[in-house]
């Protein structure tokens, strides 16, 4: 298995480079900040970012966790890639990694301030210490559940090819880890619940809004509604769009991951 490594301080744009990286070294799987990366798809792992102190993401990055160690050394037996590519702040950090999860020897070392300007490492280091953001190398729906109540974005990055007027998109996401705060942030259950209401309420066809209730864990929120519609109109249809919007206002509004949205249509009421 070819091994490669990309090198760079934190926040001059490592996770933001590698997917380029990979395509033009022809490696599919990445390491990066505790996770292991097929493509656009997390295999396993658990993100560094989502560690609330700066100590306890670095023990992740690093795979001290042995649970965590496992899982990531088993998967990458059970898949068997032809090659893999490491993001690390450091020689030492690689090193370190490559000793823990058993991997061979090192194919070749890239290091950031080869790939890109000076002026690009100081402008992702802006972002990351103004702005707190971090990025993540898989698009947006692949990391939602695990960042359910983080501010996350996606962010699409446009690679021309050689052919002119072809592109290839590469879309990243980018996070706020709770580390990254200068404060904390929470969110009522009251405030979510008024949410649903509002958007419910707004939509032609429903007459009332009976009850709404949230179940929240880890992952994402659970929301049940009960509600009376208006006779005359297709219930199916209406109820698919009023859980269609509800799930994407409170997302957006919120950062909360929605899991489910689940209607009970108690009466259907006739206009006299």
């Amino acid at each position: 298995m070819r091994i490669y490594a990309l090198v760079g301080s934190s926040g001059t744009g490592k996770s933001y480079q590698s997917m380029m990286l990979a395509k033009r070294e022809h490696v599919k799987y990445i390491i990066d900040d505790g996770l292991l990366i097929k493509g656009n798809k997390v295999l396993c792992g658990s993100s560094a970012k989502r560690e609330k102190t700066r100590m306890a993401a670095v023990k992740r990055a690093l795979f001290m966790d042995e649970t965590h160690k496992n899982k990531v050394i088993d998967t990458i037996r059970e898949q068997r890639p032809d090659a893999l590519l490491i993001l690390g702040t450091s020689d030492k950090m690689i090193n370190k990694i490559m000793r823990t999860l058993k991997l061979g020897e090192l194919t070749e070392c890239f290091y950031i301030s080869d790939l890109v300007s000076r002026e690009e490492i100081e402008k992702a280091q802006k972002s990351r210490t103004h702005e707190g953001k971090h990025i993540i190398p898989v698009p947006t729906f692949e990391i939602k559940k695990d960042f359910s109540g983080y501010f996350l974005n996606p962010l699409k990055i446009f690679r021309k090819l050689s052919r002119e007027n072809d592109q290839e998109i590469h879309e990243k996401s980018v996070v706020r880890p709770t580390f990254s705060y200068r404060g904390k942030y929470t969110i009522s259950d009251r405030v979510i619940r008024e949410i649903v209401y509002y958007v419910v309420k707004k939509t032609i066809g429903i007459e009332r809004v009976i009850f709404v209730d949230l179940i929240s864990g880890t992952s994402g929120a659970k929301i049940k509604i009960g509600l009376n519609a208006m006779y005359g109109n297709p219930i199916k249809a209406l109820m698919e769009l009023v859980q269609g919007q509800v799930k994407s206002e409170v997302e957006e509004m919120t950062s909360i991951n929605i899991i489910a949205v689940d209607i009970f249509v108690k009466n259907i009421v006739i206009n006299e």
